[in-house]
């Protein structure tokens, strides 16, 4: 009876398009009012206790950081030493789209980011060039998933939060998942670019603005080695990376780019701001319906119903991978992993899943959901920037969206694709 109640009003509300925190909120006070033995005051307890982590400072840290990198003009200087890489394949700015996103990961770590920034750039000279709006929107949004993929990541400090898992062995195990993913995107454009006879550029570069090029460039490579340099020597932790990423944001905007302003560095702050609430917001409420679920034993019952389908390591991952993939149309990926992950990583492990490959898995899995309808947040970030619908836009998508998931039965099923590099960087 309970489970019943609970299920249906997170369909309703869902349904009703109330924002996932409350969606979490109303669930869990309509338990401790009807149904629990638990005094309601606790609900103020841990909600305070699901957001009073020091890892968590993390998240506003990485978040301030891209929003001063993305506002000093490196996005600029990270296209144009692209160019030189990729300028002359077919397809050249879908191309050099796709490399950018794999560059700007190390940046930001969030993929909306990835897609306003990047997108704002490119998918106005890809439509100058003669690619139509809706395929220059798809490879940005599929392009822009590589962000919370390759460290730093937001999403991977959130996961870290919740199970316990090193999230420096979660930054190592997300490199080879999205330069995967990178290739495969690169490829299929290539595939279009030839069968539909896609610009590329012919001429070559001068030498000296190669040098130029890459020398402006330098400076917005550097962070991410900065960032997962320190956490590799120990030097420092990943909220310590975090707030050394947004000083040396800053100070590359001021004095080296001279680009930031007052009203940058205010607007920064503010968007910040309101996107660490945001998130923190649902991990706070998210936190308190997983007390919830764990009084009623859902996770167990959840455990217990799969574990009497099959024995199959191979069939579980499957269904789990299903389950995901559809989870992350309807849900926001924060959300996913701050509710399912305690839920799942257990029952993984009783099939023999190691902890970080499953956890990889996961976010992988629930990042594709950023691209597919019809929550598909990057997508509604494409829309104005290309100045074209939503379903053009998700359709033109979907077969960048079928290499993504094909990259994550990939690492599904070859463990090693995720776990070499935290073995050899001595995070396992």
């Amino acid at each position: 009876m309970t489970l019943t109640v609970l299920v249906t009003v997170f369909i309703v509300t869902m349904a009703m398009g109330i924002p996932i925190a409350f969606v979490f909120g109303v669930g869990t006070i309509i338990y401790f009012v009807f149904f629990g033995n638990i005094p309601i005051t606790i609900i103020g307890q841990q909600l305070y206790n699901g957001v009073d982590s020091f890892v968590l400072l993390a998240i506003p840290f990485f978040i301030l950081a891209g929003q001063l990198m993305n506002r000093t003009g490196i996005t600029k200087d990270l296209i144009n030493f692209v160019q030189i890489l990729v300028g002359r394949l077919p397809g050249a700015l879908a191309q050099v789209n796709i490399v950018v996103s794999i560059l700007f990961a190390g940046l930001t770590g969030a993929a909306v980011a990835d897609t306003a920034a990047i997108g704002s750039i490119l998918i106005p000279a890809m439509k100058e060039e003669g690619y139509s709006a809706s395929y220059s929107a798809a490879v940005t949004t599929t392009s822009s998933i590589i962000g919370p993929i390759i460290p730093p990541s937001i999403i991977m400090v959130i996961y870290g939060t919740v199970t316990g898992e090193s999230i420096g062995a979660l930054f190592m195990g997300g490199f080879i998942p999205g330069v995967l993913i990178g290739l495969g995107l690169m490829m299929l454009a290539l595939f279009y670019a030839i069968r539909d006879h896609h610009p590329r550029r012919t001429e070559p570069i001068p030498k000296q603005e190669i040098f130029q090029r890459t020398k402006s460039a330098i400076i917005g490579l550097i962070m991410p080695v900065i960032i997962i340099g320190g956490i590799l020597s120990g030097k420092f932790t990943a909220t310590e990376a975090a707030s050394l990423a947004c000083g040396y944001a800053f100070l590359v905007g001021l004095l080296i780019y001279r680009s930031l302003t007052l009203k940058d560095i205010l607007e920064s702050l503010l968007e910040c701001a309101v996107v660490s609430s945001v998130i923190l917001l649902i991990i706070s409420t998210a936190k308190l319906f997983g007390l919830v679920l764990t009084i009623e034993r859902i996770p167990a019952q959840i455990a217990q119903i799969m574990l009497s389908v099959t024995e199959s390591k191979i069939m579980f991952l499957l269904l789990v991978n299903a389950f995901l993939l559809f989870m992350g149309m309807i849900m926001e990926t924060g959300a996913n992993v701050i509710l399912l992950a305690p839920i799942l990583l257990p029952l993984a492990t009783k099939y023999g899943v190691h902890p970080l490959h499953f956890a990889l898995i996961m976010i992988v899995n629930v990042n594709i959901g950023l691209t597919t309808p019809p929550l598909g947040v990057c997508l509604f970030t494409a829309v104005p920037i290309a100045k074209t619908s939503y379903e053009s836009i998700a359709i033109e998508a979907l077969p960048f969206i079928a290499i993504e998931v094909l990259v994550l039965l990939l690492i599904t099923y070859i463990p090693e694709l995720v776990l070499i590099i935290p073995r050899l960087t001595g995070f396992l």
